[in-house]
This record gives C-alpha cells, structure tokens and sequence, in this order.
C-alpha cells in the first residue's frame, strides 16, 4: 500500500504561483509513476501532469502546459507541482496519484489539496 499525503495548497490571486507537494509512506516511489489532477466544482476529473518513474518523461495538460511544472525526488519520496501564473480557472482540488509499472490505471490516490485562484 501507498499513502498519499498532499500539501500546499491554499487561495492566491491571480498571477501568483503555488507549489503542491505529495509527500508518499508506506513504500517507494521508484516503482510508480505519478500523475497530478484536478477536479473543479461541477465538472469531472482530469489529468493535468504526470510523470515517469525515473522522472525523465512528463505530460502536461494543454490548459496547463508552460505554467506548471511536476518533478519528483524518489529519494524523498516526494511529487510536486509548481503552479505559475494561475489563473482562476485552475480553482481546483488538486489530487496526486500513483500507477505501478505497467499500469494503466492510477491505484492509489491522495485526499486532496484545495487551491483557490481570486481574479
């Protein structure tokens, strides 16, 4: 089993920045890839970021892409996701999960981390 534990989050304006951290007990990140979501009042959850067990692939979202940014440190056992230039579309609870190696379902998830963007 893997526990997740998201932190970070919080209300800013418009234009500022937001670094979400997923701290992970219970067993090493090495063996998962980990992907951020997100999910907004009345609308379904998406996919923003994702990224490859050793780090070196990534994914972004179109809606994201070029203002967040997810790296991990597997020695931590940590993901984060660096939010610039947020926008108050990007009010979201913001979720982190992980997948094993060959999946391609995410099996373990995080309670969440609220950020609100005000305009």
């Amino acid at each position: 089993q893997v526990q997740l534990v998201e932190s970070g989050g919080g209300l800013v304006q418009a234009g500022g920045s937001l670094r979400l951290s997923c701290a992970a007990s219970g067993r090493s990140l090495s063996g998962y890839g980990m992907g951020w979501f997100r999910q907004a009042p009345g609308k379904e959850r998406e996919l923003i970021a994702r990224i490859s067990l050793n780090g070196v692939s990534t994914y972004y979202a179109d809606s994201v892409k070029g203002r967040f940014t997810i790296s991990r440190d597997n020695a931590k056992n940590t993901v984060w996701l660096q939010m610039n230039s947020l926008k108050p579309e990007d009010t979201a609870i913001y979720y982190c999960a992980a997948r094993g190696l060959g999946r391609f379902d995410y099996e373990y998830w995080g309670r969440g981390t609220q950020v609100t963007v005000s305009s």
